[in-house]
Protein backbone atom coordinates (compact mmCIF):
# COMPACT_ATOMS: atom_id res chain seq x y z
CA UNK A 1 0.00 0.00 0.00
CA UNK A 2 1.45 3.37 -1.07
CA UNK A 3 1.61 6.18 1.62
CA UNK A 4 0.91 9.56 0.64
CA UNK A 5 3.19 11.85 -0.05
CA UNK A 6 4.55 13.84 3.43
CA UNK A 7 3.04 17.47 3.06
CA UNK A 8 5.91 20.24 2.97
CA UNK A 9 5.74 22.23 6.18
CA UNK A 10 5.86 25.88 5.43
CA UNK A 11 7.00 28.29 8.38
CA UNK A 12 4.23 30.37 9.60
CA UNK A 13 4.63 33.96 8.05
CA UNK A 14 5.53 36.39 9.92
CA UNK A 15 2.91 38.81 11.43
CA UNK A 16 3.05 42.28 9.93
CA UNK A 17 3.25 45.17 12.31
CA UNK A 18 0.50 47.17 12.78
CA UNK A 19 0.11 50.79 10.74
CA UNK A 20 -1.81 52.28 8.85
CA UNK A 21 -4.04 50.57 6.52
CA UNK A 22 -2.42 50.74 2.99
CA UNK A 23 -4.78 52.60 0.17
CA UNK A 24 -4.17 52.00 -3.39
CA UNK A 25 -1.23 53.89 -5.42
CA UNK A 26 -2.83 56.04 -7.40
CA UNK A 27 -4.27 58.09 -4.22
CA UNK A 28 -0.26 59.11 -3.89
CA UNK A 29 -1.59 61.52 -7.40
CA UNK A 30 -4.85 62.71 -5.54
CA UNK A 31 -3.91 66.24 -3.74
CA UNK A 32 -5.64 67.14 -0.77
CA UNK A 33 -8.83 70.01 -1.81
CA UNK A 34 -7.98 73.15 -0.10
CA UNK A 35 -12.04 74.60 -0.88
CA UNK A 36 -12.97 71.30 1.21
CA UNK A 37 -10.60 72.56 4.20
CA UNK A 38 -12.01 76.01 3.90
CA UNK A 39 -15.60 74.90 3.73
CA UNK A 40 -15.33 73.92 7.80
CA UNK A 41 -14.96 77.67 7.91
CA UNK A 42 -18.76 78.21 7.16
CA UNK A 43 -19.21 76.97 10.45
CA UNK A 44 -17.55 79.85 12.51
CA UNK A 45 -19.72 82.57 12.97
CA UNK A 46 -16.15 84.90 12.47
CA UNK A 47 -15.26 84.00 9.49
CA UNK A 48 -16.42 85.47 6.44
CA UNK A 49 -15.94 82.79 3.93
CA UNK A 50 -15.36 83.94 0.36
CA UNK A 51 -13.30 80.53 -0.12
CA UNK A 52 -16.40 77.99 -1.61
CA UNK A 53 -18.82 78.75 -4.65
CA UNK A 54 -21.88 78.69 -2.07
CA UNK A 55 -24.97 79.86 -3.57
CA UNK A 56 -27.22 82.34 -1.62
CA UNK A 57 -29.37 80.73 0.98
CA UNK A 58 -31.21 83.68 0.70
CA UNK A 59 -31.95 83.47 -2.70
CA UNK A 60 -32.91 79.94 -2.66
CA UNK A 61 -36.67 78.95 -3.47
CA UNK A 62 -37.73 77.47 -0.07
CA UNK A 63 -41.37 77.83 -0.02
CA UNK A 64 -41.22 76.73 -3.87
CA UNK A 65 -38.78 73.61 -2.86
CA UNK A 66 -41.18 73.04 0.38
CA UNK A 67 -44.54 72.93 -1.72
CA UNK A 68 -42.88 70.73 -4.44
CA UNK A 69 -41.33 68.28 -1.57
CA UNK A 70 -44.83 68.04 0.19
CA UNK A 71 -46.69 67.02 -3.62
CA UNK A 72 -43.78 64.44 -4.21
CA UNK A 73 -44.17 62.71 -0.72
CA UNK A 74 -48.07 62.05 -1.98
CA UNK A 75 -46.48 59.66 -4.83
CA UNK A 76 -45.12 56.36 -3.10
CA UNK A 77 -42.53 56.36 -5.72
CA UNK A 78 -40.86 59.15 -4.68
CA UNK A 79 -39.72 57.39 -1.76
CA UNK A 80 -38.90 53.87 -3.83
CA UNK A 81 -35.51 52.50 -5.59
CA UNK A 82 -35.62 54.67 -9.06
CA UNK A 83 -33.85 53.67 -12.65
CA UNK A 84 -30.35 54.09 -12.34
CA UNK A 85 -30.25 57.20 -14.92
CA UNK A 86 -33.05 58.74 -13.47
CA UNK A 87 -36.68 59.63 -13.10
CA UNK A 88 -37.98 59.67 -16.31
CA UNK A 89 -39.78 63.07 -15.16
CA UNK A 90 -36.74 64.70 -14.34
CA UNK A 91 -34.78 63.28 -17.72
CA UNK A 92 -37.91 64.76 -19.49
CA UNK A 93 -37.36 68.02 -18.35
CA UNK A 94 -33.36 67.99 -18.46
CA UNK A 95 -33.49 66.98 -22.07
CA UNK A 96 -35.93 69.48 -22.95
CA UNK A 97 -33.72 72.63 -21.51
CA UNK A 98 -30.82 70.84 -22.89
CA UNK A 99 -32.20 70.56 -26.40
CA UNK A 100 -33.04 74.54 -25.76
CA UNK A 101 -30.06 75.47 -25.21
CA UNK A 102 -27.45 73.65 -27.52
CA UNK A 103 -30.36 73.67 -30.49
CA UNK A 104 -30.37 70.09 -30.73
CA UNK A 105 -33.03 67.41 -30.43
CA UNK A 106 -32.51 65.61 -27.42
CA UNK A 107 -34.29 62.92 -25.43
CA UNK A 108 -34.77 61.38 -21.78
CA UNK A 109 -33.03 58.73 -22.93
CA UNK A 110 -29.75 61.02 -23.39
CA UNK A 111 -30.10 62.08 -19.70
CA UNK A 112 -28.02 60.11 -16.91
CA UNK A 113 -28.93 61.97 -13.58
CA UNK A 114 -25.90 62.10 -10.80
CA UNK A 115 -25.49 63.26 -7.68
CA UNK A 116 -24.34 66.77 -8.18
CA UNK A 117 -22.32 67.24 -11.55
CA UNK A 118 -19.28 66.17 -9.67
CA UNK A 119 -20.35 62.65 -9.11
CA UNK A 120 -20.74 62.74 -13.45
CA UNK A 121 -17.23 63.83 -14.02
CA UNK A 122 -16.07 60.84 -11.45
CA UNK A 123 -17.92 58.35 -13.71
CA UNK A 124 -17.22 60.04 -17.04
CA UNK A 125 -13.12 60.22 -16.06
CA UNK A 126 -13.48 56.51 -14.82
CA UNK A 127 -15.86 55.62 -18.03
CA UNK A 128 -13.44 57.04 -20.45
CA UNK A 129 -10.19 57.32 -18.66
CA UNK A 130 -7.43 54.43 -18.74
CA UNK A 131 -4.31 54.95 -16.43
CA UNK A 132 -1.27 57.26 -18.29
CA UNK A 133 -3.84 59.13 -20.90
CA UNK A 134 -3.44 62.11 -21.50
CA UNK A 135 -6.39 65.29 -20.16
CA UNK A 136 -6.17 68.60 -21.16
CA UNK A 137 -7.61 71.27 -18.98
CA UNK A 138 -7.41 74.61 -18.13
CA UNK A 139 -4.84 76.34 -16.28
CA UNK A 140 -5.96 77.48 -13.49
CA UNK A 141 -8.37 74.36 -13.15
CA UNK A 142 -11.36 73.89 -11.16
CA UNK A 143 -9.94 71.57 -8.16
CA UNK A 144 -12.93 69.01 -8.15
CA UNK A 145 -11.55 68.13 -12.08
CA UNK A 146 -8.14 68.02 -10.82
CA UNK A 147 -8.70 65.62 -7.72
CA UNK A 148 -10.92 63.34 -10.52
CA UNK A 149 -8.23 63.09 -13.49
CA UNK A 150 -5.77 62.41 -11.04
CA UNK A 151 -7.57 60.26 -9.02
CA UNK A 152 -7.91 58.37 -12.42
CA UNK A 153 -4.12 58.38 -12.93
CA UNK A 154 -4.14 60.72 -16.16
CA UNK A 155 -1.14 62.91 -17.25
CA UNK A 156 -2.98 66.29 -17.09
CA UNK A 157 -1.61 68.89 -19.61
CA UNK A 158 -2.34 72.69 -18.77
CA UNK A 159 -3.41 75.22 -21.28
CA UNK A 160 -3.93 78.90 -20.28
CA UNK A 161 -6.74 80.83 -19.79
CA UNK A 162 -6.65 84.52 -21.07
CA UNK A 163 -9.81 86.81 -21.33
CA UNK A 164 -11.28 85.35 -23.53
CA UNK A 165 -11.16 81.45 -21.84
CA UNK A 166 -9.09 78.89 -23.45
CA UNK A 167 -6.19 79.68 -24.94
CA UNK A 168 -6.85 77.35 -28.52
CA UNK A 169 -3.38 78.24 -30.25
CA UNK A 170 -1.78 77.22 -27.17
CA UNK A 171 -4.04 73.49 -27.42
CA UNK A 172 -2.91 73.24 -31.26
CA UNK A 173 0.10 74.01 -30.61
CA UNK A 174 -0.02 71.03 -28.23
CA UNK A 175 -1.88 69.07 -30.57
CA UNK A 176 0.29 69.98 -33.73
CA UNK A 177 3.37 68.40 -31.44
CA UNK A 178 1.71 65.20 -31.37
CA UNK A 179 -0.48 65.33 -27.92
CA UNK A 180 -3.27 63.49 -28.11
CA UNK A 181 -5.76 63.69 -25.40
CA UNK A 182 -8.17 61.27 -24.49
CA UNK A 183 -10.51 64.64 -22.79
CA UNK A 184 -10.15 68.53 -22.99
CA UNK A 185 -12.02 69.96 -20.11
CA UNK A 186 -13.44 73.38 -19.70
CA UNK A 187 -15.77 75.40 -17.57
CA UNK A 188 -16.30 77.29 -20.79
CA UNK A 189 -19.10 79.58 -19.25
CA UNK A 190 -18.02 81.85 -15.89
CA UNK A 191 -15.06 79.98 -15.25
CA UNK A 192 -13.95 78.59 -12.27
CA UNK A 193 -11.67 80.25 -10.84
CA UNK A 194 -11.13 82.81 -13.44
CA UNK A 195 -14.37 84.33 -13.93
CA UNK A 196 -14.15 84.92 -17.25
CA UNK A 197 -16.03 83.28 -20.52
CA UNK A 198 -14.76 81.15 -23.34
CA UNK A 199 -15.78 83.15 -26.55
CA UNK A 200 -18.46 81.91 -29.57
CA UNK A 201 -15.09 81.76 -32.01
CA UNK A 202 -13.52 80.02 -29.89
CA UNK A 203 -16.40 77.01 -28.78
CA UNK A 204 -17.05 76.67 -32.57
CA UNK A 205 -13.04 76.16 -33.08
CA UNK A 206 -12.84 73.73 -29.64
CA UNK A 207 -15.54 71.76 -31.06
CA UNK A 208 -13.89 71.65 -34.88
CA UNK A 209 -10.69 70.55 -33.17
CA UNK A 210 -12.42 67.45 -30.96
CA UNK A 211 -13.80 66.46 -34.53
CA UNK A 212 -10.20 66.53 -36.11
CA UNK A 213 -8.11 65.20 -33.08
CA UNK A 214 -10.78 62.59 -31.98
CA UNK A 215 -10.79 63.86 -28.38
CA UNK A 216 -13.99 64.08 -26.37
CA UNK A 217 -14.35 68.12 -24.84
CA UNK A 218 -16.47 67.87 -21.22
CA UNK A 219 -18.43 70.94 -20.78
CA UNK A 220 -18.42 71.75 -17.39
CA UNK A 221 -21.47 74.16 -16.99
CA UNK A 222 -22.66 74.61 -13.63
CA UNK A 223 -22.84 78.18 -14.02
CA UNK A 224 -24.13 78.73 -17.69
CA UNK A 225 -27.58 80.23 -16.97
CA UNK A 226 -26.12 82.76 -14.09
CA UNK A 227 -25.01 85.57 -16.86
CA UNK A 228 -25.82 89.16 -15.54
CA UNK A 229 -26.37 90.59 -19.29
CA UNK A 230 -28.15 89.29 -22.23
CA UNK A 231 -28.87 85.36 -22.83
CA UNK A 232 -26.67 82.57 -21.45
CA UNK A 233 -23.92 81.71 -23.52
CA UNK A 234 -24.12 79.11 -26.48
CA UNK A 235 -22.75 75.86 -25.46
CA UNK A 236 -19.85 74.37 -27.05
CA UNK A 237 -22.46 71.11 -27.92
CA UNK A 238 -23.93 73.75 -29.97
CA UNK A 239 -20.74 73.09 -32.38
CA UNK A 240 -20.27 69.81 -32.59
CA UNK A 241 -20.89 65.93 -31.57
CA UNK A 242 -18.26 65.56 -29.47
CA UNK A 243 -19.40 66.83 -26.25
CA UNK A 244 -20.36 65.99 -22.99
CA UNK A 245 -21.77 68.43 -20.97
CA UNK A 246 -22.57 68.36 -17.28
CA UNK A 247 -25.24 70.10 -15.73
CA UNK A 248 -26.14 71.16 -11.95
CA UNK A 249 -28.98 72.00 -10.23
CA UNK A 250 -27.25 73.41 -7.26
CA UNK A 251 -26.18 76.50 -8.01
CA UNK A 252 -29.97 77.42 -9.31
CA UNK A 253 -31.72 75.53 -7.24
CA UNK A 254 -29.82 74.27 -4.04
CA UNK A 255 -27.28 72.09 -3.77
CA UNK A 256 -29.03 69.69 -1.31
CA UNK A 257 -31.45 68.11 -3.43
CA UNK A 258 -27.75 66.59 -5.28
CA UNK A 259 -28.94 66.78 -8.64
CA UNK A 260 -26.94 66.91 -11.74
CA UNK A 261 -26.75 65.82 -14.95
CA UNK A 262 -24.94 64.25 -18.35
CA UNK A 263 -25.78 64.49 -21.82
CA UNK A 264 -23.25 62.87 -24.02
CA UNK A 265 -22.61 60.59 -27.04
CA UNK A 266 -24.54 57.65 -26.42
CA UNK A 267 -21.67 55.18 -25.83
CA UNK A 268 -20.25 57.64 -23.61
CA UNK A 269 -23.54 57.55 -21.62
CA UNK A 270 -24.29 53.95 -21.44
CA UNK A 271 -20.67 53.45 -19.81
CA UNK A 272 -21.64 56.01 -17.82
CA UNK A 273 -25.35 54.71 -16.47
CA UNK A 274 -23.20 51.02 -15.94
CA UNK A 275 -20.76 52.54 -13.44
CA UNK A 276 -23.11 54.79 -11.69
CA UNK A 277 -24.93 51.60 -11.05
CA UNK A 278 -22.05 49.88 -9.20
CA UNK A 279 -21.57 53.52 -7.20
CA UNK A 280 -24.95 53.73 -5.47
CA UNK A 281 -27.78 52.11 -7.67
CA UNK A 282 -29.61 55.10 -8.30
CA UNK A 283 -30.09 58.60 -6.68
CA UNK A 284 -33.33 59.80 -4.41
CA UNK A 285 -35.88 59.92 -6.42
CA UNK A 286 -37.78 62.06 -3.44
CA UNK A 287 -35.31 64.71 -4.53
CA UNK A 288 -35.32 64.48 -8.18
CA UNK A 289 -38.66 64.76 -8.39
CA UNK A 290 -38.89 68.18 -6.53
CA UNK A 291 -36.24 69.32 -9.30
CA UNK A 292 -38.27 67.85 -12.26
CA UNK A 293 -41.10 70.05 -11.03
CA UNK A 294 -39.01 73.01 -10.97
CA UNK A 295 -37.67 72.68 -14.21
CA UNK A 296 -40.32 71.91 -16.17
CA UNK A 297 -41.91 74.74 -14.98
CA UNK A 298 -40.10 76.78 -17.85
CA UNK A 299 -42.39 80.09 -16.83
CA UNK A 300 -41.58 80.03 -12.74
CA UNK A 301 -37.90 79.23 -13.54
CA UNK A 302 -37.27 81.76 -15.91
CA UNK A 303 -38.64 84.48 -13.26
CA UNK A 304 -36.80 83.10 -10.70
CA UNK A 305 -32.87 83.02 -12.57
CA UNK A 306 -33.72 86.75 -13.35
CA UNK A 307 -34.09 87.31 -10.13
CA UNK A 308 -30.61 85.41 -9.28
CA UNK A 309 -28.88 87.37 -12.05
CA UNK A 310 -30.19 90.77 -10.99
CA UNK A 311 -29.04 89.83 -7.35
CA UNK A 312 -25.94 88.20 -8.12
CA UNK A 313 -25.29 90.85 -10.62
CA UNK A 314 -25.36 93.50 -7.94
CA UNK A 315 -23.34 91.37 -5.25
CA UNK A 316 -20.47 91.28 -7.78
CA UNK A 317 -20.25 95.17 -8.77
CA UNK A 318 -20.58 95.79 -5.06
CA UNK A 319 -17.07 93.32 -4.02
CA UNK A 320 -15.39 94.69 -6.94
CA UNK A 321 -16.17 98.26 -5.72
CA UNK A 322 -14.82 97.35 -2.63
CA UNK A 323 -11.62 95.28 -4.21
CA UNK A 324 -10.96 98.89 -5.73
CA UNK A 325 -11.26 101.26 -2.90
CA UNK A 326 -9.36 98.87 -0.91
CA UNK A 327 -6.52 97.85 -2.76
CA UNK A 328 -6.03 100.30 -5.63
CA UNK A 329 -3.64 99.48 -8.40
CA UNK A 330 -1.75 96.86 -5.45
CA UNK A 331 -4.58 94.11 -6.64
CA UNK A 332 -5.69 93.66 -10.58
CA UNK A 333 -9.07 91.71 -10.53
CA UNK A 334 -11.32 90.00 -13.35
CA UNK A 335 -14.79 91.85 -13.81
CA UNK A 336 -17.47 89.21 -13.30
CA UNK A 337 -20.05 89.38 -16.25
CA UNK A 338 -21.78 85.68 -14.29
CA UNK A 339 -21.49 83.01 -12.32
CA UNK A 340 -19.73 83.34 -8.70
CA UNK A 341 -16.05 84.00 -8.87
CA UNK A 342 -13.70 86.73 -9.19
CA UNK A 343 -10.17 86.54 -9.59
CA UNK A 344 -7.24 88.62 -7.59
CA UNK A 345 -3.98 89.22 -8.12
CA UNK A 346 -1.43 90.91 -5.84
CA UNK A 347 0.76 92.65 -8.03
CA UNK A 348 3.67 92.68 -5.61
CA UNK A 349 4.08 88.98 -5.83
CA UNK A 350 2.85 88.49 -2.58
CA UNK A 351 2.95 85.00 -1.36
CA UNK A 352 -1.31 84.62 -0.47
CA UNK A 353 -0.99 80.96 0.66
CA UNK A 354 0.74 83.09 3.88
CA UNK A 355 -1.75 85.54 3.82
CA UNK A 356 -4.01 83.62 4.34
CA UNK A 357 -3.17 82.68 7.85
CA UNK A 358 -3.33 86.21 8.39
CA UNK A 359 -6.85 86.85 6.43
CA UNK A 360 -8.45 83.69 8.61
CA UNK A 361 -6.96 85.81 12.30
CA UNK A 362 -8.82 88.79 10.79
CA UNK A 363 -12.10 87.38 10.04
CA UNK A 364 -11.91 86.31 6.50
CA UNK A 365 -11.60 83.46 4.13
CA UNK A 366 -10.39 83.03 -0.09
CA UNK A 367 -8.73 80.33 -1.79
CA UNK A 368 -5.24 80.94 -2.54
CA UNK A 369 -4.47 80.61 -6.36
CA UNK A 370 -1.76 77.50 -5.90
CA UNK A 371 -5.20 75.57 -4.86
CA UNK A 372 -5.76 75.89 -8.91
CA UNK A 373 -2.63 75.57 -10.83
CA UNK A 374 -1.73 73.09 -12.90
CA UNK A 375 1.94 74.22 -14.23
CA UNK A 376 2.05 77.58 -12.98
CA UNK A 377 2.04 78.56 -9.61
CA UNK A 378 -0.38 81.17 -9.20
CA UNK A 379 1.57 81.91 -5.61
CA UNK A 380 0.45 85.72 -5.88
CA UNK A 381 -3.02 85.14 -6.50
CA UNK A 382 -6.65 84.25 -4.83
CA UNK A 383 -10.49 83.72 -5.85
CA UNK A 384 -13.32 85.12 -4.30
CA UNK A 385 -16.66 84.08 -4.21
CA UNK A 386 -19.46 86.92 -4.12
CA UNK A 387 -22.08 85.07 -4.36
CA UNK A 388 -22.60 83.78 -0.67
CA UNK A 389 -23.84 87.24 1.07
CA UNK A 390 -25.65 90.55 0.72
CA UNK A 391 -23.73 93.50 -0.27
CA UNK A 392 -22.94 95.02 2.90
CA UNK A 393 -21.44 91.43 4.35
CA UNK A 394 -19.57 91.61 1.44
CA UNK A 395 -17.69 95.07 1.81
CA UNK A 396 -17.15 93.82 5.02
CA UNK A 397 -15.06 91.15 4.23
CA UNK A 398 -12.82 93.50 1.79
CA UNK A 399 -12.01 95.30 4.58
CA UNK A 400 -10.92 92.97 6.84
CA UNK A 401 -8.96 91.26 4.01
CA UNK A 402 -7.40 94.77 3.39
CA UNK A 403 -6.61 94.94 6.68
CA UNK A 404 -4.91 91.47 6.84
CA UNK A 405 -2.63 92.58 3.95
CA UNK A 406 -1.83 95.13 5.78
CA UNK A 407 1.73 95.54 7.00
CA UNK A 408 2.04 95.00 10.83
CA UNK A 409 -2.48 94.60 11.53
CA UNK A 410 -3.72 93.27 14.90
CA UNK A 411 -6.38 90.99 14.23
CA UNK A 412 -9.70 92.60 14.33
CA UNK A 413 -13.14 91.43 16.63
CA UNK A 414 -15.36 92.59 14.34
CA UNK A 415 -18.16 89.73 13.08
CA UNK A 416 -20.39 90.18 10.45
CA UNK A 417 -24.20 91.25 11.11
Amino acid sequence: MCSAPARPVHPAPEPVPAGPVPLAARMRAVRGSAIRDLLTLTARHDVLSLAGGLPAVDLMPHERIAAATARALAAPAAVQYSETAGIGALREAVAAHESARTGRDLGPADVVVTSGSQQALDLLARATLDPGAAVVVEDPAYVGALQVFQAAGAVLHGVPVDADGMDLDALERLLDGGLRPRLVHTVASFHNPRGVTLSQQRRARLARLADRYGFLVVEDDPYGLIAFEGPPPVPVAAHGDRVARLGSASKILAPALRVGWLVAPPEVGAAVERLKQSTDLCGSALTQTVAAELLADTDWLQRHLDGLRVAYRSRARAFTAAVDEAFGDAVERSTPTGGMFCWLRFTDGRDTSALLTRAIEHGVAFVPGSAFAVHDPLTSALRCSFATYPEPVLQDAVRRLARAAAPSTAPSTATAS
